[in-house]
């Protein structure tokens, strides 16, 4: 299997494990759900890993890849918010978990980037 056909299996499995992630352990992704938002932090961590659920399934399929790809993409926009939220709220905790939480920011645009190769890579596939 070539690269450009591991890429989209790989980022579809990188959401599939964090959305799964969303139900198995909610409490850490609470915490992070931004105070400005309506609703409860825990309605946000279903829908947002529900959300990563299905950019998973529909970046798998080929004929839905391009499609998916993109919103996943904006996704990775989208919960920039909460990883800043993280990165403000942990500032004080110790180096290593502080590490992790400024390492998270810069993380996005590799990721946004990526999503946009893979609907590059599945225009054809439609």
């Amino acid at each position: 299997m070539s690269r450009s056909e591991r890429s989209p299996l790989l980022l579809a499995g990188l959401l599939a494990a964090a959305g799964t992630a969303h139900f198995a352990v909610p409490r850490q992704f609470d915490a992070i759900v931004p105070r400005s938002l309506p609703g409860t932090p825990r309605t946000w961590t279903y829908v947002s890993g529900a959300a990563e659920l299905a950019l998973a399934a529909g970046i798998a399929l080929p004929r839905t890849r391009k499609t998916a790809a993109l919103a996943a993409a904006a996704f990775f926009v989208g919960v920039f918010p909460a990883n800043v939220k993280m990165a403000v709220d942990w500032r004080d905790r110790p180096a290593p978990q502080k590490a992790a939480a400024m390492g998270r920011l810069p993380l996005q645009l590799p990721l946004v980037l990526w999503a946009r190769s893979v609907a590059r890579s599945g225009e054809g596939a439609a």
